[in-house]
């Protein structure tokens, strides 16, 4: 299923790049010869770096930043995902983003509109840990796997399949805590702490009841994550060629972060609307008991399932952007390697005629 559906993306991208096959000669001269290439976000100075890239300090600490830049931003919009989550589950009590906020307030009190934060800071935390971490991994993989000359022609297939890679780990890892924290969220009385929630759900439906909401996962995340990481990286290497008024070599950390943050919010209202309507069905899945997602997506109907889309890109898109502006900002601190935007490698311009001599 996902290897065709993969390939299928990455025919369709808007971002998709001329796809053909350059073989390797095998009578190059040995400086001129393929090489691994690393392909990424941002800049780096091989002469001020902590570390590889590739090794295992460079992914362990990549996997810290995802938890930080996950848990944290998840985290920070609680109140948010609270509200969006109850307009999913019962739009006629929860009308909107502001009628939400004042039915939550008058029945809970400011602190209802923390409900569910442990749950979301555990989970995410533990997604943001192998998304970053997967991908930086995958990516790295797939690259040496193509050679520099098709790594950088399939570069957008490269990020689509990296980060699918990346996110099918991920949710493994945040199915249980999210479960507990759409129940703690949606079903008022039913427990108001991870302390209580966890157990209660195991005593009545058992293991089960942290990972129905894996499938659904999958077809929210999975998308959303592959939009997230290709459209992020393409958008970067478009703001710094037509947007960005000198060359990235030239610009200050502080600069290339705010191109990061400005990318990062870019990507995230593409991945909002992608996401959506799985994200309906997840909240939905895991507020009722017996429940599967094909009845769930046929009582939501084609309507249904876009209830809280504007909630859903305001918090998105300040969450993706947030998440690549703290990621970037640990690789700045920790003097990561942090490779730029991939050029046309001199053997490919050589094969295809664009050097000038």
């Amino acid at each position: 299923m996902y290897p065709s559906t993969l390939m299928q993306l990455a025919w369709s991208s808007p971002f998709h790049t001329p796809v053909f096959t350059c073989k390797h000669v095998d009578d190059q001269k040995p400086e001129s010869r393929q090489t691994k290439r690393q392909l990424a976000a941002a800049s780096h100075d091989d002469a001020d770096v902590s570390c590889e890239y590739g090794s295992n300090k460079f992914y362990a600490i990549c996997g810290f930043g995802g938890v930080l830049s996950c848990g944290l931003t998840h985290t920070a919009v609680v109140p948010l995902d609270l509200i969006k989550c109850r307009i999913q589950v019962d739009p006629v009590k929860y009308k909107s983003i502001f009628n939400g906020f004042s039915v939550t307030l008058r029945e809970d009190g400011i602190r209802g509109l923390g409900k569910g934060w442990a749950p979301t800071f555990i989970g995410y935390s533990m997604q943001g840990l192998c998304k970053f971490g997967f991908y930086e991994v995958f990516k790295a993989l797939y690259n040496d796997m193509l050679g520099e000359e098709n790594a950088y022609l399939w570069r957008t297939s490269v990020y689509l399949a990296a980060s699918a890679s990346a996110e099918f780990f991920a949710d493994i890892a945040l199915a249980p805590m999210e479960a507990c924290k759409v129940r703690i969220q949606t079903q008022p009385g039913y427990a108001n702490t991870l302390r209580e929630c966890a157990p209660k759900m195991h005593a009545e439906e058992g293991i089960k009841a942290f990972y129905k909401g894996v499938y659904p996962l999958w077809l929210r995340q999975i998308p959303y994550t592959m939009m997230k990481f290709a459209c992020f990286e393409r958008t970067v290497e478009m703001l710094y060629k037509y947007i960005v008024p000198k060359p990235r070599s030239e610009c200050s950390k502080p600069e290339q972060l705010v191109v990061t943050f400005v990318a990062g919010y870019i990507a995230g209202v593409f991945c909002a609307v992608v996401s959506h309507p799985a994200d309906s069905v997840v909240s939905l899945l895991n507020n009722e008991k017996g429940s599967t997602a094909v009845q769930v997506l046929k009582r939501l109907g084609p309507a249904g399932v876009w209830k809280g889309l504007f909630a859903r890109i305001i918090m998105i898109g300040t969450l993706t952007a947030l998440q690549w502006f703290i990621y970037d900002s640990v690789k700045v601190y920790f003097r990561l390697p942090r490779p730029p935007p991939p050029e046309m490698p001199e053997s490919l311009k050589k094969k295809m005629g664009l050097l000038d001599y």
